[in-house]
């Protein structure tokens, strides 16, 4: 759908479903943790939807910038993590692992609001394409990168969400073995996406959850 647009077309539909997309995964982290009791993000500061406060130069600008540049159909990021310190939980395995569930639903929670801003412009229809095309190609973006940071970061590899998730399920010692992989997260990650391999282990989730979605779009 999105091959139509020219270059400066693109930048302008995706831009605001990256930044909001990035930006609101991270304050639910925040805030999620400071219902659990801990106030890092807070006194930092971070529990705000300025982008400038969360914006990760490679993550944020770099990455998301190339992907559009480089007509892939692909378009993915992050932001600066937002801190939380287990330390201030009372159980801080189980909380941790909320905290980082947040993450993903906040995702899904606004590509449910993408979907519904697509269905207003499918709604208005012909009668005012100047209205509605913008409203329908922005609420795709908005669906298509909110379900890729959804499904990506419930992967279980550390750093990733999906693998605090993991960790507040698994047994203490095999926890704290599995969580030594962590600094080689970042390198698994390029490398599953170098080799294309990522793509392979989401393209059928994400056609599910695409279709689910553009059906509450009417598309």
């Amino acid at each position: 759908m999105m091959d139509e647009l020219t270059l400066l077309q693109r930048i302008v539909v995706w831009i605001l479903p990256v930044i909001f997309a990035i930006t609101v995964h991270e304050v639910a982290h925040g805030w999620v943790a400071k219902k659990y009791g801990d106030n890092t993000a807070s006194m930092l500061g971070r529990l705000t939807l300025n982008p400038i406060k969360h914006i990760d130069v490679l993550g944020t600008l770099i990455i998301p910038g190339l992907l559009l540049l480089s007509f892939s159909g692909f378009i993915f990021g992050w932001a600066k993590p937002v801190p939380v310190d287990p330390r201030n939980f009372k159980n801080p395995r189980r909380d941790m692992a909320i905290v980082a569930l947040a993450g993903p639903v906040s995702n899904l929670l606004m590509a449910v609001g993408w979907a519904l801003i697509a269905r207003v412009g499918v709604t208005i229809g012909m009668q005012a394409e100047a209205v509605s095309l913008p409203l329908i190609y922005t609420g795709v973006a908005g669906i298509s990168i909110n379900l890729v940071l959804a499904l990506i970061n419930l992967l279980p590899i550390p750093p990733l969400d999906g693998s605090r998730i993991l960790t507040g399920i698994l047994p203490s010692y095999w926890a704290w073995q599995y969580n030594r992989l962590e600094r080689f997260g970042f390198i698994i990650l390029l490398v599953l996406l170098y080799t294309k391999v990522l793509g392979l282990i989401l393209a059928y989730p994400m056609f599910v959850a695409q279709q689910a979605f553009f059906s509450i779009a009417g598309l």
